[in-house]
């Protein structure tokens, strides 16, 4: 598995990924309700995916394996990690966990010791194994919404 930059001819697959991620594995968050699903992969889309990679506070990576991009992930110049989703085909075989290295690592060469996210129901015990802890009530005032949580790096 390789983890670099992600280049905007990574658009396509970056948005399969990341649709595929949210609508297959993230039932607990949205619940199958297509409202939830089609509010949280709006700016999912190949043009959404395009605005991300062309926003400078962003630095976003793909995850590959024999050359089919499997994760995305990004930090933001702020320090929070923003995002970090994986292909149903690709869940629990640790693309997930080495995604965070490198999302942790990029946090770190910006500058920052402490990182920020904030994890849905699927991967709050994902980032808890991981030494994030929870800062904070559920966020609210979106159709989905996640538990803020904060790790010294």
């Amino acid at each position: 598995m390789t983890i670099r930059l992600a280049t905007p001819a990574d658009a396509p697959a970056m948005s399969m990924v990341l649709t595929s991620s949210i609508t297959e594995l993230c039932a607990a968050d949205h619940g199958g309700n297509p409202r939830a699903i089609a509010a949280w992969t709006a700016n999912k889309s190949q043009d959404g995916v395009a605005a991300m990679l062309a926003n400078p506070d962003l630095q976003i990576y793909v995850a590959e394996r024999d050359r089919v991009i499997v994760a995305v992930g990004a930090v933001t110049t702020h320090g929070h990690v923003g995002l970090n989703y994986v292909t149903p085909a690709a869940r629990f075989s640790g693309v997930s966990s080495a995604m965070l290295e490198r999302l942790e690592a990029a946090l770190l060469a910006l500058g920052h010791r402490e990182g920020q996210l904030e994890a849905t129901v699927t991967a709050r015990a994902f980032y808890e194994s991981r030494g994030w802890n929870a800062d904070g009530p559920q966020a609210d005032g979106r159709v989905v919404n996640g538990y803020p949580m904060r790790k010294t790096l």
